[in-house]
């Protein structure tokens, strides 16, 4: 792993008309819309679908790096994530995530160890870990 501080860069255009596009140097773009229970089309991620999908990858990558250095063999993980959307004090909000987690090993495999690599990335995920973090707002408006 490289030193701290990593920097990921993604930018957002749209035009007022159109979906946004999500643009990172070396990847695909990804188009976006509001979810549907916002007003937007169907068949589109948003911002919404997409912090929920960054949840259960970085579960899942968490749980292969920390299962790899336990020694645990298995042979698939599924992560299926549920975000509820609320409000607190008048602020809409994720209020919570619910992680189902289905792992296949082989016979014989301690299921205990299993749940506890699985606890293990849960506590360890860098983006579970980052849902509170502060936020810095750079606006600029060009006319």
């Amino acid at each position: 792993m490289q030193t701290m501080p990593h920097h990921y860069t993604v930018s957002a255009n749209s035009e007022s008309d159109s979906t946004v596009n999500l643009e990172a140097d070396g990847l695909s773009a990804i188009e976006s819309m509001p979810p549907p229970e916002f007003g937007g089309p169907e068949g589109y991620w948003s911002p919404e679908s997409l912090l929920v999908a960054s949840m259960a990858d970085c579960f899942v990558l968490t749980f292969k790096a920390i299962a790899r250095a336990s020694k645990l063999e298995w042979t698939n993980i599924s992560c299926e994530v549920v975000g509820t959307l609320g409000q607190v004090d008048r602020v809409t909000q994720f209020t919570q995530f619910d992680l189902k987690v289905t792992v296949d090993v082989p016979s014989g495999t301690d299921s205990e160890k299993v749940e506890r690599i699985a606890e293990k990335s849960e506590k360890g995920c860098l983006v579970s870990n980052s849902l509170t973090a502060n936020k810095v707002l750079n606006v600029v408006v060009n006319v």
